[in-house]
């Protein structure tokens, strides 16, 4: 895509945003979307304004491996709820992987929510499947004291990308007994390594959902790597989710991946949407009964609570 031409940022997952080059013609304002507080239900109002294109700088762009790798910040002079920030894009239509802020912790983003499952897991290690430039593993390191982080990221240089632009060098040296980051393939390296109280699930590929979420075999094996009590949570992404190949579709491959986990959790789905349509976008939890939503929420940080009451149980579309 030649320039900036449809970026919308909804409420909670912020995709299908087109960065190209940063010196190009560009309307006075691009039309990227404000987006409401998450206090005021999630609501996208088409009726705001956009960010102008020249409060909007390209930090960084190359080719990886494995991605096509961006670094976005946006000015602090921005009215828009990611004025300050800066954003990682990946793949070709620029789907948004990471999202970090100068002096605020959370994101406004499904990495919130994916900060909400510590307090429901019992004592042990939490897997994070696709780092990414560790949006996730900031707001959980920063909010919980003993949590151990071991993390997988296929592309060392999103890895790189993260440490030089989005402060993960300084989570490394922060924590060093509790954070660890390894290279390699996520799926087939956390069924080798333990027993983990939870996992966030983060696998995307060419700006969907990867296919070995679409086999049982896959959630098995993960179901395996859970202790007693454990549970994994998953970004299962959605309509608003844009591929690469338009001939994929980000709402049959969420229900895909959907059913792939139920053929394994059974009825101990839950999902939360994170837009106004169901087939938007959603994160999926699996393991066990549903937690008790009282303590669950007391467990939390106020600006965290919010999430607990959103959960539903999965039911086929």
């Amino acid at each position: 895509m030649n320039g900036i031409t449809c970026l919308k940022f909804p409420t909670l997952i912020p995709t299908r945003n087109h960065f190209a080059n940063q010196n190009l013609n560009f309307s006075k304002t691009s039309n990227l979307k404000p987006v409401k507080s998450t206090q005021q239900h999630h609501i996208l109002d088409e009726d705001d304004e956009g960010i102008p294109i020249d409060m909007v700088k390209t930090l960084v762009k190359f080719k990886s491996r494995y991605n096509y790798i961006r670094v976005v910040e946006v000015s602090r002079k921005a009215n828009h709820p990611l004025s300050g920030s800066r954003l990682l894009l990946l793949d070709t239509p620029g789907n948004i992987h990471s999202i970090s802020f100068l002096f605020k912790t959370l994101t406004n983003a499904y990495f919130d929510v994916f900060a909400t499952l510590p307090p429901v897991l019992p004592h042990g290690p939490l897997g994070i499947l696709g780092f990414g430039a560790g949006s996730a593993a900031k707001i959980i390191l920063e909010t919980y004291q003993e949590i151990v982080i071991q993390s997988w990221e296929l592309d060392p240089a999103v890895i790189e990308v993260g440490r030089k632009y989005f402060g993960v060098s300084h989570l490394e040296k922060k924590y060093p007994e509790r954070l660890f980051i390894y290279i390699g393939n996520a799926i087939s390296a956390s069924n080798k390594n333990g027993v983990f109280s939870g996992i966030l699930v983060d696998l995307f590929c060419k700006g969907v959902v990867i296919p070995e979420l679409q086999n049982p075999t896959t959630w098995e094996n993960l179901k395996k790597s859970l202790m007693k009590g454990g549970r994994i949570m998953v970004n299962v992404g959605g309509s608003c989710v844009e591929p690469e190949d338009i001939r994929k579709d980000g709402k049959m491959i969420m229900e895909e991946t959907l059913q792939a986990m139920q053929k394994v959790f059974d009825k101990e789905i839950y999902v939360l949407c994170l837009e106004n349509r169901k087939d938007e976008s959603m994160i999926a939890m699996a393991g066990g009964e549903f937690p008790d939503r009282d303590k669950w929420k007391k467990a939390l940080p106020k600006p965290l609570r919010y999430y607990v009451d959103v959960w539903k149980p999965y039911t086929p579309l």
